[in-house]
Protein backbone atom coordinates (compact mmCIF):
# COMPACT_ATOMS: atom_id res chain seq x y z
CA UNK A 1 0.00 0.00 0.00
CA UNK A 2 1.04 3.24 -0.51
CA UNK A 3 1.03 4.65 2.76
CA UNK A 4 2.95 2.21 3.66
CA UNK A 5 6.60 3.06 2.62
CA UNK A 6 7.62 5.08 5.65
CA UNK A 7 7.01 2.59 7.97
CA UNK A 8 8.34 -0.21 5.62
CA UNK A 9 11.72 1.38 5.39
CA UNK A 10 11.88 2.35 8.82
CA UNK A 11 11.64 -1.48 9.48
CA UNK A 12 13.82 -2.06 7.11
CA UNK A 13 16.70 0.26 8.46
CA UNK A 14 16.19 -0.96 11.79
CA UNK A 15 18.00 -4.13 10.04
CA UNK A 16 20.77 -1.98 7.98
CA UNK A 17 21.52 0.35 10.21
CA UNK A 18 25.49 1.50 10.51
CA UNK A 19 28.23 1.41 7.87
CA UNK A 20 30.53 -1.64 7.48
CA UNK A 21 33.30 -2.23 5.11
CA UNK A 22 33.51 -6.43 5.89
CA UNK A 23 35.70 -7.43 2.85
CA UNK A 24 33.53 -10.87 2.99
CA UNK A 25 30.92 -9.42 1.79
CA UNK A 26 30.51 -9.43 -1.95
CA UNK A 27 28.53 -5.96 -1.74
CA UNK A 28 31.72 -4.65 -0.84
CA UNK A 29 33.51 -5.45 -3.67
CA UNK A 30 33.86 -2.75 -6.29
CA UNK A 31 33.62 -3.43 -10.26
CA UNK A 32 36.75 -1.55 -10.94
CA UNK A 33 38.72 -3.09 -7.82
CA UNK A 34 38.36 -0.46 -5.02
CA UNK A 35 37.37 -1.86 -1.84
CA UNK A 36 33.68 -0.72 -1.05
CA UNK A 37 31.22 -0.51 1.27
CA UNK A 38 28.06 -0.35 2.63
CA UNK A 39 26.31 2.05 5.04
CA UNK A 40 22.28 1.92 5.53
CA UNK A 41 21.81 -1.32 3.81
CA UNK A 42 23.33 0.55 0.59
CA UNK A 43 26.23 -0.74 -0.95
CA UNK A 44 28.77 2.04 -2.58
CA UNK A 45 28.71 0.05 -5.85
CA UNK A 46 25.01 0.37 -6.15
CA UNK A 47 24.66 3.90 -4.62
CA UNK A 48 27.49 5.01 -7.51
CA UNK A 49 25.32 3.53 -9.92
CA UNK A 50 22.12 5.72 -8.40
CA UNK A 51 23.57 8.76 -8.14
CA UNK A 52 25.97 8.77 -11.24
CA UNK A 53 29.66 8.98 -10.38
CA UNK A 54 31.80 7.64 -7.89
CA UNK A 55 31.86 8.08 -3.97
CA UNK A 56 34.56 8.07 -1.44
CA UNK A 57 33.96 6.32 1.70
CA UNK A 58 33.57 9.33 3.65
CA UNK A 59 30.32 9.96 0.84
CA UNK A 60 29.10 6.56 2.00
CA UNK A 61 29.70 7.33 5.71
CA UNK A 62 27.85 10.49 5.80
CA UNK A 63 23.87 8.71 4.03
CA UNK A 64 21.35 9.76 6.37
CA UNK A 65 17.50 7.82 6.40
CA UNK A 66 16.59 11.13 4.78
CA UNK A 67 18.86 10.84 1.48
CA UNK A 68 18.63 6.70 1.23
CA UNK A 69 14.79 7.60 1.33
CA UNK A 70 14.28 7.77 -2.38
CA UNK A 71 16.94 5.57 -3.13
CA UNK A 72 14.96 2.97 -1.50
CA UNK A 73 11.79 4.16 -3.04
CA UNK A 74 12.73 4.07 -6.40
CA UNK A 75 14.99 0.76 -6.36
CA UNK A 76 13.08 -1.13 -4.16
CA UNK A 77 9.71 -0.46 -3.25
CA UNK A 78 8.62 1.02 -6.36
CA UNK A 79 10.14 -1.67 -8.91
CA UNK A 80 7.97 -4.26 -6.62
CA UNK A 81 4.91 -2.75 -7.16
CA UNK A 82 4.45 -2.77 -3.52
CA UNK A 83 1.83 0.11 -3.63
CA UNK A 84 -0.32 -2.18 -5.24
CA UNK A 85 0.24 -5.07 -3.27
CA UNK A 86 -1.80 -5.57 0.15
CA UNK A 87 -0.61 -4.36 3.58
CA UNK A 88 1.88 -6.67 4.98
CA UNK A 89 3.02 -7.97 1.80
CA UNK A 90 4.31 -4.96 0.43
CA UNK A 91 6.66 -4.75 3.63
CA UNK A 92 7.99 -8.13 3.30
CA UNK A 93 8.15 -8.04 -0.71
CA UNK A 94 10.56 -5.19 -0.48
CA UNK A 95 12.54 -6.09 2.42
CA UNK A 96 13.54 -9.09 0.56
CA UNK A 97 13.66 -7.16 -2.74
CA UNK A 98 16.25 -4.92 -1.11
CA UNK A 99 18.81 -8.57 -0.03
CA UNK A 100 17.97 -10.10 -3.09
CA UNK A 101 16.76 -7.99 -5.81
CA UNK A 102 13.49 -7.37 -7.37
CA UNK A 103 13.32 -9.45 -9.62
CA UNK A 104 14.00 -12.12 -7.61
CA UNK A 105 11.02 -11.03 -4.91
CA UNK A 106 8.63 -10.79 -8.11
CA UNK A 107 9.63 -14.30 -8.83
CA UNK A 108 9.44 -16.09 -5.53
CA UNK A 109 6.15 -14.23 -4.61
CA UNK A 110 4.54 -15.22 -8.09
CA UNK A 111 6.10 -19.07 -7.35
CA UNK A 112 3.96 -19.33 -4.47
CA UNK A 113 1.21 -18.02 -5.28
CA UNK A 114 0.97 -20.07 -8.81
CA UNK A 115 1.32 -17.80 -11.55
CA UNK A 116 4.57 -17.70 -14.41
CA UNK A 117 7.35 -16.23 -12.85
CA UNK A 118 7.88 -13.66 -15.17
CA UNK A 119 9.38 -11.41 -13.22
CA UNK A 120 6.45 -8.22 -13.75
CA UNK A 121 3.62 -7.71 -11.65
CA UNK A 122 0.61 -7.21 -13.38
CA UNK A 123 -3.19 -7.98 -13.71
CA UNK A 124 -2.70 -11.95 -12.77
CA UNK A 125 -0.52 -11.76 -10.52
CA UNK A 126 -1.72 -8.96 -8.15
CA UNK A 127 -5.42 -11.10 -8.33
CA UNK A 128 -3.52 -14.34 -7.86
CA UNK A 129 -2.03 -12.28 -4.28
CA UNK A 130 -5.17 -10.95 -3.45
CA UNK A 131 -6.82 -14.30 -3.62
CA UNK A 132 -4.47 -15.38 -0.99
CA UNK A 133 -4.74 -15.25 3.03
CA UNK A 134 -2.12 -12.81 3.98
CA UNK A 135 -0.94 -14.47 6.87
CA UNK A 136 -0.55 -18.13 4.94
CA UNK A 137 1.46 -16.53 2.00
CA UNK A 138 3.80 -14.40 4.38
CA UNK A 139 4.20 -18.02 6.01
CA UNK A 140 5.25 -19.31 2.85
CA UNK A 141 7.32 -16.46 1.37
CA UNK A 142 9.09 -16.68 4.90
CA UNK A 143 9.54 -20.29 4.83
CA UNK A 144 11.00 -19.58 1.06
CA UNK A 145 13.34 -17.35 1.64
CA UNK A 146 14.88 -19.44 4.36
CA UNK A 147 15.40 -21.82 1.58
CA UNK A 148 17.32 -19.10 -0.43
CA UNK A 149 19.02 -17.83 2.06
CA UNK A 150 20.72 -21.29 3.42
CA UNK A 151 21.65 -21.97 -0.04
CA UNK A 152 24.11 -18.80 -0.63
CA UNK A 153 27.68 -19.79 -0.01
CA UNK A 154 28.12 -17.33 2.51
CA UNK A 155 25.65 -18.99 4.45
CA UNK A 156 28.07 -19.92 7.35
CA UNK A 157 29.30 -16.36 7.79
CA UNK A 158 26.12 -14.32 7.82
CA UNK A 159 23.13 -16.92 8.22
CA UNK A 160 22.54 -16.53 11.53
CA UNK A 161 21.47 -12.73 10.86
CA UNK A 162 19.80 -13.54 7.91
CA UNK A 163 17.38 -15.92 9.50
CA UNK A 164 16.65 -13.60 12.32
CA UNK A 165 15.79 -10.86 9.90
CA UNK A 166 13.80 -13.16 8.28
CA UNK A 167 11.58 -13.97 11.72
CA UNK A 168 11.58 -10.27 12.22
CA UNK A 169 10.69 -9.41 9.09
CA UNK A 170 8.13 -12.35 9.09
CA UNK A 171 6.72 -11.18 12.65
CA UNK A 172 6.41 -7.16 11.37
CA UNK A 173 4.59 -8.68 8.08
CA UNK A 174 1.94 -10.01 10.14
CA UNK A 175 1.19 -7.21 12.10
CA UNK A 176 0.83 -5.37 9.05
CA UNK A 177 -1.97 -6.99 7.72
CA UNK A 178 -5.14 -4.96 6.94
Amino acid sequence: METNFTSSLAHVLTHEAGFQDDPRDSGNKLPDGRKGCTNLGVTQAVWEAYVGHKVSTADMKALTPDKVAPFYKHKYWDAVHANDLPSGIDYLTFDFAINAGAGRAIKMLQVIVGVDADGAIGPKTLAAIKAQDSKKLINKYTEAKEVFYRAIPSFNIYGRGWLARTSAVDATAKTLIG
